[in-house]
């Protein structure tokens, strides 16, 4: 039995949508962007969600990809890091992305942090807390990501669910 171009399409979607709240727990991979291609590939297949609903999951959707972007670098900056420090452990995370796994990515960032900030501010303390605080901000970004994609894929499991009634 063939399946038809929209059953194959909300597959695709529905594929989408968990891959976005799988890729938001693993640093680099972008979560919230699978996300919305999941959201509008459905659309696409369907015509649903409303309006209404469409427009508040892309608004979910953006602060997702706002809080993946920003996350770190904020977590950075508030634990001492300077901003070349964060640029520099953003890079460290992207080359580690295609090298190692998470637990790569996220000691790449934290060695990467402490050496940046030893070196720069000749103070072990100082450079241990700053990676600290980067590694438990990432974390936490990749925590509320997961919730905020997971929220997503809810809302869609909903809406499909109710489609079907």
């Amino acid at each position: 039995m063939l399946l038809s171009i929209e059953t194959g399409l909300v597959v695709l979607a529905f594929l989408l949508l968990v891959g976005g709240v799988a890729g938001s727990l693993v640093p680099q991979v972008p979560g919230a962007l699978l996300s919305l291609a999941g959201v509008f590939t459905y659309w696409y297949a369907t015509g649903e969600p409303g309006l209404a609903l469409l427009a508040a999951l892309v608004l979910v959707g953006v602060l997702t990809w706002v809080v993946d972007f920003v996350g770190g670098a904020i977590a950075a900056r508030a634990g001492g890091a300077s901003n070349l420090t964060a640029l520099l452990a953003g890079v460290v995370a992207l080359v580690l992305f295609f090298v190692t796994g998470p637990l790569g990515i996220i000691l790449g960032v934290a060695v990467t942090v402490f050496a940046v900030e030893f070196y720069r501010q000749r103070d072990a303390r100082k450079g241990a807390k700053a990676a600290l605080v980067t590694t438990v901000g990432m974390l936490a970004s990749s925590v509320a990501q997961a919730l905020l994609t997971g929220s997503i894929l809810l809302a869609m499991l909903g809406s499909h669910c109710c489609d079907d009634l």
